[in-house]
This record gives C-alpha cells, sequence and structure tokens, in this order.
C-alpha cells in the first residue's frame, strides 16, 4: 500500500466542520482513513456527489486552515501507475533525467533538465519504466 492523493481541502460546508473535497480521486467514505497535514483522521461524514464529495474529518471543527492541504489515502497502485516521486529523476534519452513533474490544466508535465516541457500524454510519452529509471519521449510529437 501507498499513500496516494486522494483530493485537496476545498470550501467549508456549514458549521459542523464538513467541507468540499477539491480535484477528488478517491470515494472517499465514511471511516476512510485520511492522511492529513502529517495526521490520520477518519472521515466521520460523507455527503456530495462523486465529483464533489462533502466530508467532514474527526477532530477538524474548523477546516478553513487547511484549506488546499493535499488529502492522501493508503491505496494499492494497479497495473501501468506510478507515483510522481518514481519519475523525478528517471533519465531521458537527448533531454537529461526528470527534473519535476507539474500539475498543468489538462494533465501532468514532466520538466526535464534541459528546460523542454512535456506534457504526459501518450502521443508524448512513448515509454516509462520507472523500474528501469527510464521515459522515452518522441521529440517529432513535441516539436523537437
Amino acid at each position: 500500500m501507498t499513500l496516494v492523493t486522494a483530493g485537496r481541502v476545498g470550501k467549508p460546508h456549514g458549521l459542523d466542520g464538513s467541507f468540499w473535497v477539491e480535484a477528488a480521486d478517491h470515494d472517499l467514505s465514511e471511516g476512510t482513513v485520511l492522511t492529513v497535514d502529517g495526521r490520520e483522521l477518519h472521515v466521520t461524514r460523507r455527503g456530495g456527489t462523486r465529483d464533489r464529495p462533502l466530508i467532514r474529518l474527526e477532530d477538524v471543527d474548523d477546516p478553513r486552515p487547511l484549506r488546499g492541504t493535499t488529502l492522501l489515502v493508503d491505496a494499492e497502485l494497479e497495473e501501468g501507475e506510478w507515483l510522481a516521486s518514481e519519475l523525478v529523476g528517471c533519465a531521458v534519452p537527448g533531454h537529461g533525467s526528470v527534473r519535476r513533474l507539474l500539475d498543468g490544466p489538462s494533465c501532468s508535465v514532466l520538466e526535464l533538465e534541459d528546460g523542454t516541457l512535456v506534457p504526459f500524454v501518450s502521443d508524448a510519452v512513448r515509454l516509462v519504466d520507472p523500474d528501469g529509471r527510464r521515459i522515452e519521449v518522441d521529440d517529432a510529437f513535441l516539436g523537437l
């Protein structure tokens, strides 16, 4: 199991400590254990919709100070899924290595050592081999 992003603390709702979850990526049902700002907290209320969950966490009376904080959940990675931290430092032939992963408006973006920005989409990324610490990109698609 690995801690993965489940969303971010969004706008408060009501006076009981509930808040909307932004960029939700998990069900977040009641009883789910989330790591928030280094603390493990249980979801004590779940409302809203699948795309826009409304939750309350134990011991959080006012979510405003946590707004924007990442919610982490312990989950099993699927085949072909990687953590961003596994991709940083991977060699990219002709470009050095991956400096970091950025959140773009529609997809993640690889920032390479030579300054190239590569959208993390199948047209631009040919191969991802985190075990071999290598990523191949399509220079022709990127106009390079």
